[in-house]
């Protein structure tokens, strides 16, 4: 059933997760963000793992759980168990528990398997004390540590077994999957999740879980050995990207006689890290910079004493630092400090997608992804059984790799506090911990809230219905949260969802709503995240509440309501119907069933307002209606997917949250409007479109644009910012980007970013366009320029970018005043803007040929 397969490499990315818990979670809480990350898989390859099991459900001891190794080995040929248990585990371990994991009866009835997947055998075994001495006593191990030395001996015993029934045949029969202490890894030919329903693993319960789909970019792909995750000792990582140097790390290993076996790029991954952490002792950080080195300007900002190391370590591991595209996921049990940790890479050029989020309170979460819809989902799929978890983050960032700002790394770590419950921490690199709100009051979601028990409020929230108008809605809202508490808001989302079943307040009540989602105001202590939960599933009931197309009795109104079950019934809009709300929350995100696609289908038939609501990654979002769209307008609630608004040709769409990657490429006109973060290559190959977003983008925005792209970025950009930027004289109908480096803080009040652009590359390579950087303090210096040039800012560089910047404040709330305002007083625009233009650009107005 699994024939020996070695395929080329296949490009593409793969799609990772992982989240840890202060409470062990089970493992079904995998299978929604795996299940959405298809489309980054092909069904060959999948995997988990996870760290920090509940032992009863192992039926071992607190003590057997903790002190033995917990060995599990895949049996491709069930025959060769008792051969291979003779040869490796009885000669030389203990045996505390013996056990096969169960499986479901018949491997076909699992959606996502490719073969019938392998056996699993568990041991909990230790080290024969005569044969732990033997063998310290033949490496001459006798100054080491002696757990260390039992650690390298169950290392090595694992690696004999490999090469005797997997490596080594052309047949393979049996391979260990993991060898760790409480920690499991699981891999089959199929996707991740399948995993979790063969296995039976949906109530077991774990501190920390990572997953992994597709099969890895080099090896034999066709084969559960191949696939992610990948084992050290007490420690798994999987692995989004492709080495260039594979076979130069591989030999960095072979010369310190470690050698792959599954001859894969996420195997020396593995390998690396932990020879850097077991043979080299290296603290985190050190094992981090081997691996992303930091360099360039980044470089520079670290302390002298900080560069000595970091010269030492890459020269010492240069050839063993994998070069990109690559992000890690890692989870690990640190024993002998009483820690589980989960922990994600990104390497120095940023080329592969990660976000990052945690959710603080009674239960702790961290979590890592290829895309936010993933984290998402997971935070979804927890807050539905354990009801203190809200399903909204408190924080979502990124990293940038190889920076001296965070040092591309976050590191969730889960620690008995002095009552013995575990507490979670997150830090960077260096161990600064990250920045999280300080509200601290929390909603009670279990609670049942009662509308009628607020008769003033229904009456004074009727009189802002009366007026018609969504601003006067949201301002009685907005005003007086900061004295209510959770039920009161929580009352008056559901008696604006009330209202709108009257037609005449429908759109009052969805732009009302839409504004508590969208903008930045004072929750005082409440946990915004927690009041951005209320409002958005109060925002989803209305929509639900709206009439489909076999409604066709209701009171006549604009809005018409489609989903998956439904689609097959879209028709023309009819009578005074102008608007099409798209439940979309169980398309598949691509295809021809997906729900861009449907929406395709209905600008065909006429219709030209869009709602697409409850989104869970679904991609393509605007995109193939064609061009001379004027007058299209989408509005976008939930976690979209990659590539929306790509292509547009004159439509608006708005985005009432954070966005994914690969947002507006190749857009030719039209206006994008992102309420929240955009990420990775946004606006790649970008022709023209105003666009707006409110807070920040990741790595690559607008590389290689042309032609006249308008774009203001209200927060900053990790780097590469408009990289090969193509969009000739920004005062002769050419692009520029207004990057306005500002915050909110917990007052919904707008801050100055302490460094307004973080990276070592603006313009790199750009010809044409300009960017215009809010720089009072003058922070940024020429090194991060990179090809482009500082240049004095005009009475009519203000004139071209002042009608943005008012759309922008008409937009977000952003005051013009406010972006002029440096160190409490109003400053003259060419005091608080700085010009960079290319240097071609800038040689030639010199000479005045320009």
């Amino acid at each position: 059933p699994y024939p020996d397969t070695t395929k080329a490499s296949e490009e593409g990315g793969c799609g990772v997760v992982g989240f840890c818990c202060t409470e062990p979670v089970p493992g079904r809480h995998l299978y929604e963000p795996s299940r959405l990350m298809h489309n980054r898989g092909n069904g060959k390859g999948g995997g988990i793992a996870a760290v920090g099991f509940v032992p009863e459900q192992l039926d071992v001891s607190r003590d057997v759980l903790d002190n033995c190794y917990m060995i599990h080995v895949a049996y491709l040929d069930s025959g060769v168990r008792a051969e291979l248990e003779d040869k490796y585990l009885a000669p030389c371990f203990d045996v505390a528990s013996t056990a096969k994991l169960d499986t479901v009866d018949d491997w076909t009835t699992v959606a996502g398997l490719e073969v019938k997947p392998p056996d699993v055998w568990r041991y909990f075994v230790r080290v024969k004390p005569e044969a732990l001495a033997a063998f310290i006593q033949e490496n001459a191990f006798e100054k080491i540590d002696p757990r260390a030395a039992e650690d390298e001996f169950v290392n090595q015993n694992s690696f004999k077994l490999n090469q005797e029934y997997y490596a080594s045949l052309k047949d393979q029969k049996a391979f260990v999957l993991s060898h760790g202490r409480n920690i499991m890894i699981l891999k089959v030919v199929g996707y991740a999740e399948a995993i979790v329903k063969y296995y039976k693993i949906e109530d077991l319960a774990a501190h920390t879980w990572i997953a992994h789909q597709r099969f890895p970019t080099k090896g034999r792909v066709w084969h559960p050995g191949g696939a992610h995750p990948f084992a050290g000792i007490n420690m798994a990582l999987v692995h989004n990207g492709d080495f260039a140097n594979y076979h130069s790390v591989t030999e960095h290993l072979l010369q310190r006689h470690i050698y792959p076996q599954f001859i894969t790029d996420t195997e020396v991954s593995a390998l690396m890290f932990d020879l850097l952490n077991r043979t080299y002792h290296y603290p985190l950080e050190y094992i981090i910079e081997a691996l992303a080195p930091t360099t360039e300007l980044d470089f520079d900002h670290l302390s002298k004493e900080k560069q000595g190391i970091y010269r030492a370590i890459q020269a010492t591991h240069i050839h063993g630092s994998p070069d990109g595209p690559w992000f890690f996921i890692i989870t690990r049990n640190i024993p002998e400090q009483n820690k589980f940790q989960l922990l994600g890479i990104t390497d120095t050029a940023m080329l592969r997608p990660q976000v990052f989020a945690f959710v603080d309170g009674e239960v702790q979460v961290g979590l890592i992804g290829s895309e936010k819809q993933a984290i998402d989902a997971t935070l979804k799929s927890l807050a539905h059984d354990d009801k203190r978890i809200c399903p909204i983050a408190d924080r979502y960032w990124n990293a940038r790799g190889g920076s001296h700002t965070d040092g591309g790394a976050f590191i969730f770590n889960l620690e008995p506090d002095a009552s013995g419950k575990l507490k979670m921490t997150c830090t960077d690199k260096f161990g600064s911990p990250v920045d999280l709100p300080k509200t601290f009051e929390v909603c009670d979601f279990t609670k049942t809230i009662s509308n009628s028990a607020y008769p003033e409020m229904q009456k004074d929230l009727k009189r802002a219905f009366d007026t018609g108008m969504a601003e006067k809605v949201f301002d009685y809202v907005r005003e007086n949260i900061p004295g209510w508490d959770f039920d009161e808001i929580h009352a008056v989302c559901r008696t604006i969802v009330t209202y709108s079943k009257d037609v005449k307040n429908t759109q009052t009540a969805i732009e009302g709503l839409t504004f508590l989602n969208d903008l930045q105001y004072s929750t005082a202590s409440k946990k915004r995240s927690h009041l951005l939960y209320i409002v958005r599933e109060e925002l989803n009931n209305l929509f639900k509440n709206l009439p489909t197309f076999e409604a066709e009795k209701t009171e006549a109104g604009v809005y018409r309501r489609i989903d998956f079950a439904t689609r097959k019934t879209l028709r023309a809009p009819l009578g005074g119907e102008t608007t099409l709300v798209i439940d979309s929350n169980v398309f598949p995100p691509e295809g021809d069933e997906c729900d861009a696609a449907l929406l395709v289908d209905a600008y065909i038939k006429g219709w030209r307002r869009f709602i697409s609501y409850d989104c869970s990654g679904q991609r393509y979002i605007g995109c193939g209606l064609g061009p001379d769209t004027d007058g299209v307008i989408i509005d976008v609630y939930g976690s979209s997917g990659d590539y929306l608004g790509s292509g547009i040709d004159g439509l608006t769409i708005r985005v009432h949250g954070n966005a994914q990657d690969q947002l507006g490429q190749i857009i030719k006109r039209g206006k994008l409007v992102v309420y929240g973060d955009v990420g990775q290559t946004f606006m790649y190959g970008a022709k023209g479109g105003e666009v707006y977003i409110m807070g920040n983008a990741a790595g690559r925005p607008l590389i290689n644009s042309v032609g006249h792209p308008r774009v203001i970025i209200n927060g900053t950009a990790l780097d590469f910012l408009a990289e090969s930027f193509m969009a000739g004289d920004p005062h002769n109908g050419g692009g520029f980007v207004v990057l306005n480096s500002i915050r909110f803080d917990d007052a919904g009040k707008i801050s100055p970013l302490a460094i307004p652009y973080p990276g070592s590359n603006v313009f790199s390579l750009a010809s044409g366009g300009a960017i215009y950087i809010r720089d009072p303090n003058k922070i940024c210096v020429d090194g991060q320029l990179n090809g482009g040039v500082f240049l004095p800012m005009t009475n009519a560089d203000w004139e071209l970018i002042l009608p943005y910047l008012e759309e922008n404040e008409r937009l977000f709330g952003i005051k013009i005043d406010e972006l002029l305002t440096v160190d409490g007083q109003v400053s003259a625009p060419e005091n608080v803007y700085r010009k960079v233009v290319p240097a071609a650009v800038a040689a030639a107005l010199v000479k005045g040929t320009l």
